[in-house]
């Protein structure tokens, strides 16, 4: 897919994954709608996209607003004057076992990594059937992949995003929009660091996921966005972003129920 004079709408686009994949797509001459709930964020990745000499337009979003959601397109459309790519990466991480995460933090999480990027696609497909050729791109994780214990809401959320994704490939065949799915490993972004956490949890218990969390997230972001938009530009269907989420994703074909036992080693050596 050439991406040069494309105009691409990227959630989560004021950090990490998000901000690098912007800089990758404006080294490409791809044009840039920038979303995130982070003002001060987005003004930043505006300013490093812009000086590659691309056109970027900044918004305030918040993925679990219907109202914000089904207002954007048409904000982008009125800007950029068409829309051919829609990158859903924006996402919330939430530590706990199931039976320490409450009700309503469950709900919130799903509400902006799953609800998020279903409405973000219902509201922009019918501008991106306009292009003559588009593609949805939908962040899930290694934890879309597997589902280590305590990460319970996050990885529920992970494995919907590609199921989705998966669904709505098929249904979009034949069509000139494409769907992507990603996977990302150990991403070193601040989502360990910002991951909501249960009251009831010891803050030593804190201290540790979080430290193990931090020790795992290894790959810059800067490497992933460019792996992503390697992949876009190839029309594949899945990216693996990492050697970890390539060798899980091995790991988890050839033993699908005991894959857990080999993880746990790893984890603690």
């Amino acid at each position: 897919m050439r991406l040069k004079d494309r105009v691409a709408v990227i959630t989560g686009a004021g950090s990490g994954i998000g901000r690098a994949t912007a800089i990758s797509l404006a080294r490409r001459g791809c044009h840039l709608a920038l979303a995130d709930i982070n003002q001060e964020g987005l003004l930043e990745t505006a300013k490093q996209v812009t000086a590659l000499g691309v056109k970027a337009s900044c918004h305030r979003l918040d993925v679990a607003s219907r109202d914000a959601v089904r207002a954007l397109p048409g904000e982008v459309h009125t800007t950029h004057g068409h829309i051919d790519l829609l990158i859903n990466n924006a996402g919330v991480a939430l530590g706990g076992t199931f039976e320490q995460v409450s009700e309503a933090d469950f709900d919130w999480l799903m509400d902006i990594n799953f609800h998020g990027v279903v409405r973000m696609t219902r509201a922009f497909l019918p501008y991106l059937h306009a292009s003559d050729e588009a593609r949805i791109v939908n962040l899930s994780s290694l934890y879309g992949l597997v589902s280590p214990a305590g990460q319970a809401a996050y990885s529920a959320s992970k494995f919907a995003v590609r199921g989705f994704s998966n669904a709505l490939r098929h249904e979009l065949e034949g069509s000139n929009v494409g769907v992507t799915v990603v996977h990302p490993g150990g991403v070193a972004t601040s989502i360990a660091r910002n991951a909501r956490v249960p009251a009831d949890v010891p803050e030593d218990e804190v201290r540790r996921r979080k430290a193990l969390a931090e020790k795992l997230l290894r790959m810059p972001p800067e490497k992933a966005g460019e792996v992503i938009v390697r992949g876009i530009e190839r029309r594949k269907a899945r990216v693996l972003v990492g050697t970890d989420a390539k060798i899980v994703a091995l790991l988890e074909r050839i033993a699908p129920v005991h894959y857990w036992k080999l993880l746990k080693k790893g984890i603690r050596e």
